[in-house]
């Protein structure tokens, strides 16, 4: 399986979430950060063209040697310089209080401790320097969630370790975050369902 997480699963990533659904919900999650960001489950840089001209720089955290290949066109092209800062999200290099801001886009449901990895981003932060996140994870309708627990292990093991049953604003506020904004929806309806509950939302650094 290592072979297929390391070549395979980055290419599928970066397809599924490169939908244009999927882009206009970067662009709202990407709208207010500024200075210094560090940028969780960087991927392939898809967020990139949705930071706004406040951001000074991006620290990006991506462990996927593949996934950060994909991303030099992008970096290439971004108005901010980006460097790689780490390849795991739980033990993050920086200092206390280095960055302004905080970006996690549909890596909570892979990192093996989330919760680990967001007392860290809460360390990284300025005290008032918020979080921005989008996430999937489990559903309010109880028929979905019968299927993401029969389908949870499949998706682990097929999909590099991701969960369809975490709670990504639950695990934010057990962090020690200040959850200011979020919201939920699914993405699209019908089968994609266990896939497609979203979380949205803004959370502040104490």
């Amino acid at each position: 399986m290592a072979w297929w997480t390391e070549h395979v699963v980055p290419r599928l990533v970066d397809a599924s979430l490169s939908q244009a659904p999927v882009g206009e919900l970067r662009r709202e999650v990407c709208a207010g950060l500024h200075g210094r960001v560090v940028e969780v489950g960087f991927g392939s840089g898809l967020n990139l063209p949705h930071l706004p001209a406040e951001v000074t720089a991006v620290d990006a955290v991506e462990p996927s040697e593949l996934a950060w290949s994909r991303s030099a066109d992008r970096r290439a092209r971004a108005d901010v310089p980006v460097g790689r800062a780490g390849l795991d999200g739980q033990d993050l290099a920086a200092a206390d209080a280095t960055y302004d801001a905080a970006l996690c886009t549909f890596s909570l449901c892979t990192i093996p401790d989330p919760g680990r990895a967001l007392a860290e981003l809460r360390r990284v932060l300025v005290p008032g320097g918020r979080l921005h996140f989008v996430e999937h994870g489990i559903a309010p309708d109880a028929r979905v969630r019968v299927w993401q627990r029969r389908l949870n292990p499949v998706q682990a093991a097929l999909a590099g370790g991701c969960h369809l049953v975490r709670d990504p604003a639950a695990m934010v506020r057990d962090a020690g975050f200040v959850v200011t904004d979020v919201e939920h929806g699914y993405l699209a309806p019908g089968p994609a369902k266990p896939w497609g509950y979203l979380s949205r939302g803004l959370a502040t650094a104490p």
